[in-house]
């Protein structure tokens, strides 16, 4: 068996992908990926509105990570573990779930040619936890737009993550 070079954490807000993540990077001795968030100006809109401001939270978000992506591959993945609290494909699981027909047309457009320009982890774990559960650890972290987020929002989240894990790999 190959040494993991590149190990992904996946899963819906609040399961503990980003704990895990630096637990696996300390263990592994790895560099830690953490995705970026807090950075998205569009993301307090997109919770009050999601319709409104879906597009521009989602072309935010992959293009985010499509330029942490690059970066690990200019840093050289073979030099040592690395170890991220998000997969670049999973970009593709909000998408659907969140635009229009014709802004997911334009976004498959844009996800197909960075994708293929982004390197593929040696192993994807995924978290699973109840919607409750969630709904409690993501009120426990008090980020203030994430309040707004509905029990039917994570509920969706979830089973759209288990269509999408079903048939990954």
């Amino acid at each position: 068996m190959k040494p993991l070079r590149y190990i992904a954490v996946e899963g819906p807000i609040g399961v503990g992908k980003t704990t895990l993540t630096r637990l696996l990077a300390e263990e592994f001795q790895g560099r830690l990926v953490l995705e970026e968030a807090e950075e998205n100006p569009f993301l307090p809109a997109f919770y009050k509105d999601s319709r409104a401001h879906a597009f521009q939270t989602q072309v935010f978000f992959l293009l985010s990570r499509y330029q942490q992506q690059k970066q690990l591959i200019q840093q050289d993945l073979l030099q040592q573990a690395t170890v991220s609290d998000y997969l670049f494909a999973k970009d593709r699981i909000f998408a659907l779930l969140n635009l229009s027909e014709e802004e997911i047309s334009l976004y498959e457009r844009l996800y197909r040619v960075l994708d293929a320009q982004v390197p593929k982890p040696d192993l994807v774990i995924f978290l699973q936890a109840s919607v409750e559960t969630l709904r409690e650890r993501i009120k426990k972290r008090g980020i203030a737009y994430e309040k707004s987020i509905s029990g039917e929002y994570i509920e969706r989240l979830c089973q759209a993550y288990n269509r999408f894990f079903f048939e990954y790999g």
